[in-house]
């Protein structure tokens, strides 16, 4: 029980994504709010020159309103070298890069940075998860490094 309350306690206090809205589009007329399609950028907090682009529905209606309804898991990410490639500090091989809440309380979408390392590759997962149960529905890009730069790993 202790274990549920501290997993609760920490979605509910994690701390905000720094999104950028470049955009979106409506996909269902709602009198009080259309659902749409949505697309942020995500700059990675860890590496210089590496944005991130999510798609993500935001559901409208009377929910979508009150900021009450649980957002679909159906996520899309495709992230690209935008300049010159910097490493803040050494990268951890797996790591989330950001997160944000997706519902009221439960679910969590994540943006995982795998570093893999025989070809000097930063892999970019995103997922949603519940505190119960999640959803296999997932996304994956990848940005290659130039190998004159190796990225530098935590040991």
């Amino acid at each position: 029980m202790k274990a549920v309350l501290l997993m609760l306690a920490s979605v509910l206090w994690m701390s905000p994504s720094f999104a950028e809205d470049i955009g979106s589009v409506n996909t269902e007329w709602k009198l009080t709010g259309s659902h749409k399609l949505v697309v942020e950028a995500f700059d990675d907090p860890k590496v210089e020159g590496v944005a991130c682009y999510v798609a993500k529905p935001e559901r409208g209606g009377i929910a979508g309103a009150f900021g009450v309804a649980e957002e679909l898991s159906d996520v899309s990410i495709a992230c690209r070298q935008v300049g010159p490639i910097k490493f803040r500090e050494p990268l951890p091989r797996q790591e989330d890069a950001f997160s944000e809440r997706r519902s009221i309380i439960f679910k969590v979408l994540h943006v995982v940075r795998i570093v893999d390392v025989s070809r000097n590759t930063l892999v970019y997962l995103t997922y949603t998860d519940k505190v119960i149960s999640g959803s296999p529905q997932n996304s994956v890009t990848a940005v290659t490094v130039d190998r004159a730069m190796p990225i530098p790993v935590k040991r």
